[in-house]
């Protein structure tokens, strides 16, 4: 058999294998039986067995994983990751693109609009095609090196390979690392099975399994990648949107979201986020509202950045997640300068994937002036990462609302 012919055929297999594990480990929706899954797997051991010195670098017949660190090492991203603006309402949305509109006088504005994903934000680099390094967001600037735990998700390509392109000489892809739902739900159950601590969170779970030292546990959890965006390539891929990019990085073996849309006015993207509003609970991962970006390279550029995040893109939030619950008790908290503080312990309630059993009531006087008591029934909300609030007091004794920052 030709070299090229018996790399080809690796090739494949590993693909096939990666889809599968995902579908296995990940989604928890496995897509071949068991049987299947081992023959394609003894097929990929025999013809290593047989060509040892043709053995892919990303071949999962080796063990995943590695020996743990004793700690993560700083890395100061050469293109910084910065954060992006947020718009609540459709007042908001139109604003912002009265703003390009203005800067991009008598221009033509399509946008881009994707899943905004409630995950950790990473890039990811390759040196001809192989990853290399795996950083945190951090805070934007400098982050941490995980390439040994991102190594370990299963959907994310280790070496880039396609029918279709070159591969670059060098390509830093940025996207988001989470549990989808299902996986995350098989986790806690399984962490509860065996007596362990159950995570609040599909968030909270990514974040603390890519945080781990030892590359074995993120190895054991059912971690997936999502691209969202390319921050350098060399030579320039030479694509003129977001939209022809972020396609390009699926024929690399990258996983985009779920759901993109190319929408050619900012009405449309309302209609797009209404729709996804509607199918969120349907949806395979959590998110917490939709990106919106222009869709032309060529017109980000000419808008150019704030200080701390692009000019061209924008986080549409979701309404806040509410969930009624009890008042059952306010006590007094010591401050570290002696301050006391009122408290509401509530009835646990959990409110869009976080358990609230405290909510601060700040001072006495804010206590009178919200009329809230022991045996109040209440409404807490959360929206997105900003914290929970008591948003109403909504018992029989009164009905007087009222809204309160944790």
């Amino acid at each position: 058999m030709e070299q090229n012919s018996v790399i080809e055929q690796m090739r494949q297999l590993i693909q096939l294998i990666a889809k599968h594990n995902h579908a296995y480990y990940v989604m928890d929706q496995p897509s071949i039986s068991d049987s299947e899954y081992d023959h394609l797997f003894h097929q990929l051991k025999a013809l290593e067995q047989q060509h040892p010195e043709l053995v892919q670098a990303d071949t999962p017949t080796n063990k995943v994983g590695g020996q743990a660190l004793s700690k993560f090492e700083s890395v100061t991203h050469t293109v910084p990751m910065l954060s992006l603006g947020n718009v609540f309402n459709q007042e908001d949305l139109f604003a912002f693109a009265r703003r390009i509109d203005e800067r991009l006088p008598n221009q033509k504005v399509q946008y881009d609009v994707e899943l905004k994903l409630d995950g950790l934000a990473i890039s990811l680099w390759y040196e001809h095609g192989v990853l290399v390094r795996g950083v945190t967001r951090g805070d934007g600037e400098t982050g941490e090196d995980i390439t040994q735990n991102v190594k370990t998700i299963r959907n994310l390509p280790k070496v880039l390979s396609s029918q279709y392109q070159a591969i670059p000489q060098f390509l830093e892809v940025r996207g988001e690392v989470l549990m989808p739902k299902q996986g995350f739900e098989k986790l806690n159950a399984d962490q509860e099975a065996k007596g362990h601590k159950t995570f609040a969170n599909p968030r909270n779970a990514a974040a603390g399994s890519l945080r781990q030292l030892d590359p074995n546990i993120a190895a054991s959890r059912p971690l997936a990648f999502y691209a969202y965006g390319i921050a350098q390539c060399e030579p320039h891929h030479n694509l003129p949107t977001m939209h022809d990019s972020l396609h390009w990085l699926t024929k690399f073996g990258f996983e985009i979201a779920e759901r993109q849309f190319l929408c050619a006015s900012i009405e449309e993207v309302q209609q797009r986020y209404e729709q996804i509003q509607q199918e969120r609970p349907d949806l395979k991962v959590e998110i917490d509202g939709m990106v919106v970006k222009v869709d032309s390279l060529k017109q980000q550029q000419q808008l150019g950045f704030l200080s701390r995040e692009p000019r061209w893109a924008t986080a549409y939030k979701f309404p806040a997640q509410a969930a009624l619950t009890k008042v059952e008790n306010i006590d007094w908290q010591v401050g570290r300068t002696g301050t006391l503080t009122p408290v509401a312990r509530l009835s646990p309630v959990n409110v869009g994937g976080v358990m609230v059993s405290n909510v601060t009531l700040h001072n006495i006087g804010e206590i009178h002036r919200l009329d809230v008591r022991i045996g109040d029934t209440v409404s807490v909300y959360r929206s997105g990462d900003v914290g929970v609030t008591i948003h109403s007091n909504v018992s029989s004794r009164t009905q007087l609302d009222f809204q309160m920052a944790v």
